[in-house]
């Protein structure tokens, strides 16, 4: 496949240098993608990057993943308003250590093919540099006047950052530059890819590899995806939308794509999958002919899901998905994990009762969500619903509005879910 026709079709070349392309149709190419290891875990905000290195991969040349250790602890001004936090070395190192694993879902590491990829961390090629030899043998092949002329620079500098630009951050674009000579140098990368706000920084890269040694070296970078209504993409009330189950589960990671807008769902579905672009097509002219079927969100929520976790996760949201809205059983209730079954119901009136209650033989039902919550207003309400079976426990109908309630029936142990008509439901907490 040609990698360039790829890209572009699914809307991710933003600029290229000159000579890529010819470049890519010639030869095996080695190319990267820098990642910021700032946190444990990457986010869906990382995703375009690390979809180029698939793509790129499938098309037969060879990725490098970048993990800036060194340079995770300096800070990119590009895009940012404000220096962020340094980190140190042990909390670099868990942090690299975790995204590897995660890039693991969409790269070949493993096998023996001659374009496996691999993971580089600049710390291990910067950490024994001196910084006056750096200073020597890197910093007098860049003027000060060709980096003060770069946009991420110049936006610092004219006033939309609070404290200015520090002379840490001022540096970073050659650090980045250096990274790509060495790469360059070393792995014989000619290609560095990245989002459309590291032109700047890539290109200073480029440069220095012509200044210091004549290599060959160029540059792609994708858009910045943006929602329709131009507000940020992955952002949402609760934060970023992570790729790590612990700050974000399968079940709102899969909400997440279901819940994109038509116009964001047929850009996203070329960005954010590997299906081919004639089944795209159909799946896009299907959905314009019938949106509220919302088939293409489906299908984008269920690629992207079973890339970044797994199959069993992927029906595991699916299932949850249904259990406020469709008609889900006690049994896949029970098979959701605490961090799920809480995201499912976040939002639905909760009470928490003593444990102790259900000790036993338990409590009578009537005088669980009558008495000790207010799930319903009287006793004689809830005998009513019970006897035209309205009422369900844990999304079993109750048998009679006396029936006990004990430990037994507890969801991980503390919870339980009352079910009140179609569309009432409260989750009891027992502690």
């Amino acid at each position: 496949m040609n990698f360039v026709e790829e890209l572009t079709w699914r809307g991710m070349v933003h600029q290229m240098m000159p000579g890529t392309e010819e470049l890519l149709q010639k030869e095996q190419v080695t190319a990267y993608v820098g990642i910021d290891p700032t946190a444990d875990s990457l986010h869906i905000g990382h995703l375009c990057g690390v979809m180029m290195l698939r793509h790129l991969q499938r098309c037969g040349h060879k990725p490098l993943a970048l993990v800036g250790g060194a340079t995770g602890m300096i800070g990119d001004p590009s895009g940012k308003s404000q220096e962020r936090n340094l980190l140190d070395e042990q909390t670099l190192a868990h942090n690299v250590a975790c995204i590897k694993a995660q890039l693991a879902h969409f790269l070949d590491f493993e096998s023996d093919a001659p374009n496996r990829a691999e993971l580089v961390n600049n710390y291990d090629w910067m950490k024994d540099f001196s910084f006056l030899a750096f200073t020597r043998d890197v910093g007098k092949h860049i003027t000060v006047n060709y980096m003060m002329a770069k946009d991420s620079v110049q936006k610092r500098l004219n006033g939309e950052a609070r404290d200015g630009l520090s002379f840490t951050e001022f540096t970073y674009q050659l650090l980045q530059a250096y990274d790509f000579y060495y790469l360059n140098t070393h792995k014989g990368c000619k290609l560095q890819m990245g989002g459309s706000d590291q032109w700047g920084n890539i290109t200073t890269g480029t440069e220095l590899i012509r200044r210091m040694g004549g290599g060959e070296a160029y540059a792609l970078t994708c858009p910045l995806i943006t929602k329709s209504d131009g507000r940020k993409f992955g952002k949402t009330e609760q934060g970023n939308i992570w790729l790590d189950r612990r700050y974000t589960s399968p079940y709102r990671f899969y909400q997440f794509w279901i819940n994109v807008a038509d116009e964001d769902a047929e850009r996203y579905i070329k960005i954010f999958t590997s299906l081919p672009k004639d089944e795209i097509d159909d799946l896009i002219a299907r959905h314009r002919e019938d949106p509220g079927r919302r088939e293409l969100q489906r299908r984008l929520a269920e690629e992207v899901t079973k890339m970044v976790h797994s199959e069993q996760d992927l029906r595991m949201a699916q299932e949850a998905s249904q259990m406020l809205f469709g008609k889900s059983t006690k049994d896949a209730l029970m098979a959701l994990d605490e961090q799920t079954l809480l995201d499912v119901f976040d939002g639905v009136p909760q009470f928490r009762i003593a444990k102790s209650l259900l000790d036993g033989e338990g409590i009578k039902a009537v005088e669980l969500m009558a008495t000790e919550t207010q799930c319903f207003p009287s006793k004689g309400e809830m005998r009513k619903m019970v006897q035209g079976g309205g009422v369900s426990l844990n999304k079993e109908k109750l048998a009679a509005f006396d029936q006990p309630v004990t430990t037994a029936d507890l969801i991980d142990g503390r919870y339980l879910l009352i079910q009140k008509g179609k569309k009432n439901y409260f989750l009891l907490i027992a502690e």
